[in-house]
């Protein structure tokens, strides 16, 4: 990470925890929501399986930038399914480059071949073993695995939703994280329970159990993209929700924190790790303060 952008975010973190403001630093553009797989836990693909046109993403994009975010996510549906003419996902991270946005993401399952240098972290799904991960995904594993081996730079980060199907393949994923070629680190989530995929949520006792084996393969210094001071709130539920820091945009509308706002009951059944992190995070939490900053450093 350049200087000029950490302090840039320590200055945002210092006057959001100092004066208690909700202002966002963190924007998701969903350029699609088509999908060339099926997810077992998956329920955002292919609803309108829409693909938005450039001059739509590109008005988002500055509507996210007037609004002082600097940390921008392109999510899908499967964000490599994006074009418009000749215009391809590469287009819009360097246009945000170009916009000023200091750090930007793409989500990807990873099924199409990995060119993309200009992003800072690429998050490839990887959902366990092959076994546990094809059960997830479908026939994908392999394929996944070579555009990993065969992609440009080693901007790449696993990213895990934890459930029922590979709560038992954590250690397989770190494991191959840290030995592949072109993966910086794995993130992890817990599955957030849509109604359609309720059956998936895990329970407070495996998500206690989860926690552990990934404690442990910090301790065998996997490179873990996660907070271990945020694990006892993700456990319980017990963090603020929604984290206000965050918006995602998506043909037109912004949503503080994530499209499952909308789900009635959701946010108090959240998993995901970023937004225990975030909100302890501009609660002023010392530890969480102290690990993201080392963590941060890491592997951006």
């Amino acid at each position: 990470m350049k200087v000029s952008s950490f302090m840039h975010f320590l200055g945002f973190g210092l006057k959001t925890v100092l004066f208690h403001k909700k202002d966002p630093i963190l924007g998701t553009v969903i350029v699609t929501d088509k999908c060339n797989l099926k997810c077992k836990h998956c329920s955002v693909n292919n609803i309108t399986a829409v693909v938005h046109p450039y001059a739509q993403i590109r008005g988002e994009m500055q509507q996210l930038y007037d609004m002082d975010i600097r940390i921008l996510f392109f999510c899908g549906g499967e964000t490599f399914l994006w074009r418009d003419g000749d215009k391809t996902i590469k287009d819009l991270v360097i246009e945000a480059k170009k916009m000023g946005f200091l750090i930007v993401n793409v989500v990807t399952n990873g099924t199409f071949p990995i060119d993309l240098p200009e992003a800072d972290l690429i998050l490839l799904s990887l959902d366990g073993d092959k076994e546990r991960h094809n059960a997830i995904r479908g026939d994908t594993y392999d394929t996944i695995m070579e555009n990993i081996k065969n992609a440009t730079t080693d901007n790449i980060c696993f990213y895990m939703a934890i459930n029922q199907i590979n709560k038992d393949a954590i250690r397989d994923v770190c494991i191959t994280a840290r030995d592949t070629k072109n993966v910086r680190a794995v993130s992890f989530n817990f599955h957030t329970p849509y109604p359609d995929t309720r059956e998936l949520a895990l329970s407070k006792e495996e998500k206690k159990k989860c926690c552990d084996v990934i404690k442990q393969m910090m301790k065998e210094n996997v490179p873990v993209f996660n907070l271990k001071s945020a694990f006892p709130y993700l456990i319980e539920n017990k963090f603020p929700t929604p984290c206000h820091q965050c918006v995602v945009i998506e043909n037109g509308k912004v949503s503080v924190c994530g499209r499952c706002i909308d789900v009635p009951g959701l946010c108090e059944e959240c998993g995901y790790f970023f937004v225990a992190e975030y909100t302890l995070l501009f609660r002023g939490n010392l530890k969480v303060v102290s690990e993201m900053f080392r963590t941060y450093l890491k592997y951006i």
